[in-house]
């Protein structure tokens, strides 16, 4: 992790990058059995039957785990923590044991509070590519961050 980073260390276009994750087999089953228990993220026979992954396929909400570990390596440093405030998901393409994941995170707005003097928000677009470098999922997410004390 990196050092502290505060609103004032934040601008529109700073860029943020961390990874690789190699996506697990094993861990696809144990994820989707805990937490997404759908057939063709647990059984290969059923991700090959599915018309749309063709094989065994990761949640999504597991790559938005792996995502969050990757954001958390590369931006760990926000003061406080990365608390999000609500935001949007697109999972663009499936992912697959195998793949090796990235994510680059691009800082699309800051804003300080209007209420609260001690912080305001930041507005991310984290986006998870694949080994292709294709995007596999997209999370824009505005972040409550501190101001530097003064």
């Amino acid at each position: 992790m990196s050092e502290a980073i505060f609103l004032e260390d934040l601008f529109p276009g700073r860029r943020f990058t961390a990874g690789s994750v190699t996506v697990d087999a094993e861990e696809v089953k144990r994820f989707a059995a805990l937490y997404d228990p759908q057939l063709f993220h647990m059984d290969e026979e059923a991700g090959a039957a599915h018309p749309l992954f063709g094989r065994l396929a990761a949640s999504g909400w597991h790559t938005a785990g792996m995502t969050m570990r990757m954001v958390v390596q590369a931006i760990g440093g926000i003061s406080g923590g990365i608390v999000g405030g609500g935001g949007e998901i697109q999972w663009t393409k499936p992912v697959y044991p195998g793949d090796t994941l990235r994510v680059e995170i691009e800082v699309l707005e800051v804003a300080p509070s209007r209420s609260r003097p001690d912080r305001g928000s930041a507005l991310m677009r984290n986006t998870t590519f694949n080994q292709n470098d294709e995007p596999v999922q997209i999370f824009t997410v505005r972040v409550v961050v501190p101001k530097r004390p003064a």
